[in-house]
This record gives C-alpha cells, structure tokens and sequence, in this order.
C-alpha cells in the first residue's frame, strides 16, 4: 500500500468514528508501530487530525474541511471569471477538450456555448450548463457520483477517461504547494491525473488564494503542466516563486 493511501485510510477512520488507535492502525493497514505513529504525526502536522496520546481525534475545529460546491460558488468569483475569459480564448473550434469540476470550470463552460467543439467531463454541473448548446459535442463521463462537487469518480470514471485523448485539458485544484497540485480526494485527483496524461496542452486553472496551500492528495506536478492560468491579483512573489516550475499565465482584469 502506498504512503497516501494509507494516510488517507487513517484520516476516513479518524474522522468515521471520531478517533482512532495506533493499536487499531498497525491491525488495519499491517504497519510496525513506529510507521503508524510517524504516520499520525504527519497527518496532525498537516492538521487533519488531532494527535493525542496512543493514537489520534478527529479534528474538531472545521478549517480543513473540503468546501461544497454551494460554498465555492460564494468565493473569488470575479477572480474566476478572469481566468475563465482566458482560458476561453485558448480553445478552437473543432477541439476535443477535457474539463474537470470546480466553479472555475463552470464559469469557463459558460463562455463555452457558442464554440463548436467536442466536451468531455466528469462535472456535472460542467455537463449541465454545456447542455444548453446547440453547438457542443457533450460527453458526461459516469461513474461514482460525489455530491459535494458533483463530480463522477471511481474505477468506472478513471478507465473511461483513459480510453480518451485530449488536445487540451482544463483542471482546477484546491492547492499549489511547492512544485505539486493537490485535491481533497484521491477518487478525484486520480480521474483529473488521468486527464491530464491524455491530453497535449495541460492547464491548470486556480485563482491567487489557491497558491502556497496544501490538500491531502497531491496528483500531478506543476512542471509537467504547459500552464497555470490564474488572475490579476497573484502578487509578482507568488508568481515568481511558481513560476521556476511552469508558466503562468495571468488573466486580464474585468473591467466593470
């Protein structure tokens, strides 16, 4: 078992019972007692669980949750709408393109409607506003179906999408660390991984508060990205910083 795996199996047990024992870790997942604490140590720096003596709680305090779809909508909006009007320009009639989930994409697939292309996407709301088109090509990817961002996930999605090629692919994330993209779920990093293998042209579309945070599951490096695609007010350091790894892009303001 790969080391996310197991620290994501810990972090659903944590937060399933609401504590969980380095005894219960070492019988569950097969690991020496000293794997399973550096395990929770790891993890409660990373402040997904609380560590506390002989093992570990589930955090109390809700900053680390994965924000819902409702939620993300009431956040950086104008910001997003930036970077979907650029993102927009990239794409040609005639294109096969990959869209991800995210409220980033969904801005980008409302200045989608008039182009002549082939969509194909695991969002259901992606799926939802391209539906209105006469013009889109439109393939819903299924799969497992995650409420919370309305994305298809799981085995079903993944061996779908890696039948597929790309001319570009368009993602969001809900981290930037250092030199790696990062998601709250692994079922959803492993579907946008295989996406953006599938594609030529890879494009990262994050607005400036997602850069210098991290998630639980890292599913791509920025250096194998052709762009990150983000909005007017990335300061010059945050740019500066990531852009040893790839290029970025940075949106022209709206004006209003």
């Amino acid at each position: 078992m790969l080391k996310r795996e197991r620290l994501q199996k810990i972090v659903e047990r944590v937060n399933a019972t609401g504590i969980v024992t380095v005894n219960e870790i070492i019988e569950e997942l097969g690991v020496s007692d000293m794997t399973a604490r550096r395990d929770l140590d790891e993890l409660d720096k990373e402040g997904l669980v609380n560590r506390v003596h002989g093992g570990a709680k589930k955090i109390i305090m809700d900053n680390k949750h994965e924000k819902s779809h409702i939620e993300k909508h009431e956040l950086q909006n104008e910001e997003k709408k930036e970077i979907a009007t650029a993102a927009s320009k990239l794409i040609k009639d005639g294109e096969t393109i990959f869209m991800g989930p995210g409220t980033t994409l969904e801005y980008l697939a409302q200045e989608l409607l008039t182009k002549k292309i082939r969509v194909i996407t695991n969002s259901l709301p992606v799926f939802n506003i391209l539906i209105q088109s006469k013009d889109v090509d439109l393939i819903l990817i299924g799969g497992e179906y995650r409420n919370i961002t309305g994305a298809f996930v799981g085995s079903l999605a993944t061996a779908n999408i890696q039948q597929l090629k790309f001319s570009k692919a368009f993602i969001s994330a809900n981290g930037v660390f250092e030199g790696s993209i990062a998601t709250y779920n692994e079922s959803e990093g492993e579907c946008q991984r295989r996406a953006l293998d599938n594609s030529l042209e890879k494009y990262l579309l994050v607005d400036n508060k997602k850069f210098n945070q991290y998630d639980f599951y890292d599913f791509y490096k920025l250096a194998d990205l052709d762009c990150i695609i983000t909005d007017s007010k990335i300061d010059d350091e945050t740019k500066k910083n990531f852009g040893r790894f790839v290029k970025i892009f940075v949106a022209p303001a709206v004006r209003k």
